[in-house]
């Protein structure tokens, strides 16, 4: 007895043990390996047909061919207003020689009538003894006939019966995705309905005791380790995108036996399962043994990154089996499990194609460090500089959800290339249409929050028109600018000589070019402290306090620039500051380590502060300026853009931001000199 409780104690805890991934699999041999288990199952092909009324069917794959019931028009029609005649009885008709018509009622009988004609409408049928019609405005009424001057050829203006479509035609393929006029031809062919492949049901269940959804978080019921689960929101809009029917599963805990009966349940009546998260090697990963338990698992792990652990399994049922995917929990990661794995057996369910998107190649401004064993998919944006295309890589990170909001397209890193370095030409799997590319406006170089409501008015403003912004401090947006990687570049960069912002650094970044430098705000810059200022922080003096966390600015940034001037003027020994080497890329970066406790303080602007409701101790003024080369201040590109500078709306709109003025937006700062 005692062997046989510890056998099954042994059984009960198993799946609750660290797992580890099967495999590292590469991409291409990962999936191959699932689709000969679909193809087993007889689950790789496309879906059989269903039918549904036209009305319906917009988007939809037909399941068969359609063939025309009727041919269109089904009967000789005229073209034209005018009157039906025997060509025939034309043809003596000339400029100098009229011919003399006779006009009948429909229907008439015709036996001994000299030349009729019949007046008929666009789209009336022809009488059997006609084969032309004439125009009306070529006809002359006289003394009750109607008179012609030209003759008319057989056929002319008549749509001639099956001259669209003849009975038994092909109308549309199988495997055609049906566009709006489509659904006109198959109507117009004799049908009220069409057969169309039935669209997948995908089941998403989301799992996690630390989520908590967004209704419940937009209540205010979030706390310090909750996750927000959007995933299934993601991953959902993804399957309808692609011609699925999604179904979100509610949160599921990190419990063996409730995952277990959620994907049964879900096995039961959906065509695919995506679990999401869980599918990593941690404690609380129990997707494998879940997988392995209720069918079989084909692949853990898969050399792409991000989205490693990914799972391929099938469910055992009595009458079938369920394809299941374990998706990362991770956003860039489960998003893209869905863009190269779930996209492309949605597509071949359709009878489609696998899919593929618009590319372009281009520049790449920064150096990608890529993982040498796996294949490395980075989210970048696009802009077409002179010309040359910019890609300029975003965030990394498989957590980075704003990199999914800002991509303009993503880039492949083969596995053991170990990155790609600046200056390299890459190919960009678009997200994006090309024309759009050429719309965008590239800023690279300091970060303001300004810039967030100049891309939104610009948008409001210019439909159509984009702005991007990568955040690489003042001084990498001047060598942007060097490099022509950027239309544009903010910077705030005080010179401690001479006590001026900007020129004395375009002097020595950009020597030969020809640039404008425009203002666009000044702002209040200072330390960033927790609400209530709990430690008394006064001024740069309180930096070096033993009981004090800094978090400063990245090297090259304008605020670092202004701290250690202001630091130098003080004669404080940075050094002396607790945290000085730890750097963020972002005001609002600053704000959020001092608003998690991570940081007692740091230098940024008030704004800042303000937006995670931090308190402010004001330390200096600054201006931030546009610096453009002239070419293109002067381009029809950035013509709109410059023009929000002096729009009353976008004015108030950055006036109203603490610690901003707008007294000399829009003011031309010239060289000195």
């Amino acid at each position: 007895m005692g062997a046989l409780l510890q056998n099954r104690l042994f059984q009960i805890e198993m799946p609750k043990k660290r797992s580890i991934y099967l495999e590292d699999l590469p991409m291409s041999e990962a999936w191959e390996r699932f689709v000969s288990a679909l193809s087993a199952a007889d689950l790789w092909g496309a879906f059989p047909g269903e039918a549904i009324p036209l009305h319906e069917a917009l988007g939809r794959v037909t399941a068969e061919p359609v063939w025309a019931r009727l041919s269109a028009p089904h009967y000789h029609a005229s073209a034209v207003d005018g009157y039906a005649v025997y060509a025939g009885d034309t043809q003596d008709a000339t400029e100098t020689h009229a011919v003399s018509l006779t006009e009948i009622q429909a229907d008439a009988d015709i036996e001994g009538v000299e030349r009729p004609a019949q007046a008929v409408n666009t789209g009336h049928p022809l009488p059997a003894w006609a084969n032309a019609v004439i125009m009306i405005e070529h006809v002359q009424p006289s003394d009750g006939a109607l008179l012609i001057r030209a003759s008319v050829a057989p056929w002319q203006h008549v749509r001639a019966m099956g001259e669209d479509m003849v009975a038994t035609q092909l109308v549309l393929p199988a495997n055609h995705r049906i566009r709006p006029v489509d659904l006109g031809a198959i109507a117009g062919s004799g049908h009220a309905t069409v057969s169309v492949r039935r669209r997948p049901r995908v089941a998403i269940i989301p799992t996690g005791s630390e989520l908590i959804s967004a209704e419940h978080a937009a209540e205010g019921q979030l706390y310090a380790g909750q996750i927000i689960e959007y995933n299934s929101l993601v991953l959902g809009a993804q399957i309808s995108e692609w011609g699925g029917v999604p179904t979100r599963w509610p949160i599921v805990a990190d419990e063996y036996d409730a995952i277990k009966q959620a994907v049964t349940d879900a096995a039961q009546d959906h065509d695919l399962v995506l679990i999401n998260a869980g599918s990593s090697a941690g404690s609380e990963d129990y997707t494998i043994h879940v997988v392995r338990e209720l069918g079989e698992a084909l692949v853990h792990g898969i050399a792409i990154r991000p989205g490693h652990p990914v799972i391929f399994g099938m469910i055992h049922l009595d009458d079938r089996q369920v394809p299941i995917i374990g998706v990362p929990g991770y956003p860039v990661s489960a998003a893209l499990t869905g863009e190269i794995f779930v996209q492309r057996m949605l597509s071949r369910w359709a009878g489609q194609p696998a899919p593929e998107r618009p590319q372009i190649s281009g520049t790449l401004s920064r150096k990608i460090n890529s993982p040498p064993g796996d294949d490395d998919f980075v989210r970048v944006t696009v802009g077409r500089v002179d010309d040359q295309v910019i890609v300029t890589p975003l965030a990394r990170g498989a957590g980075v959800i704003s990199s999914l909001v800002r991509a303009d397209g993503i880039v492949r890193v083969p596995r053991f290339s170990e990155g790609q370095d600046a200056g390299d030409q890459v190919l960009v799997d678009l997200y994006r249409q090309p024309p759009e590319i050429d719309r965008t406006i590239v800023a690279i170089g300091s970060h303001d929050l300004t810039l967030d409501l100049l891309a939104q008015f610009l948008a409001e403003r210019a439909p159509g028109m984009r702005l991007t912004s990568a955040n690489v401090g003042s001084l990498g947006g001047l060598v942007a600018l060097r490099r022509a990687e950027a239309h544009l570049a903010g910077a705030h960069l005080l010179d401690p000589e001479t006590g001026t912002t900007n020129w004395p650094y375009i002097e020595r970044y950009l020597p030969n070019a020809d640039i404008r430098v425009i203002t666009l705000v000044e702002r209040q810059q200072g330390l960033i402290v927790p609400p209530g200022n709990p430690k008394g922080i006064a001024d740069l003096t309180d930096l070096p306090r033993h009981d004090l966390q800094f978090v400063n600015r990245q090297q090259g940034a304008g605020t670092r620039v202004l701290l250690d001037y202001l630091l130098d003027q003080s004669e404080i020994e940075a050094e002396r500051i607790s945290g000085y080497e730890r750097e963020e890329y972002t005001h609002l970066a600053v704000a959020a380590a001092v608003a998690s406790g991570a940081a007692d303080c740091g230098l940024g602007i008030q704004a800042a502060a303000r937006a995670l409701e931090l308190d402010f101790v004001p330390i200096a003024e600054e201006r931030y300026d546009l610096v453009i080369p002239r070419q293109h201040a002067e381009s029809e590109l950035l013509r709109p853009l410059l023009d929000l500078l002096a729009d009353a709306d976008f004015r108030a709109a950055i006036a109203a931001l603490p610690g901003y003025s707008t007294a000399r937006m829009g003011q031309v700062v010239e060289r000195p000199g």
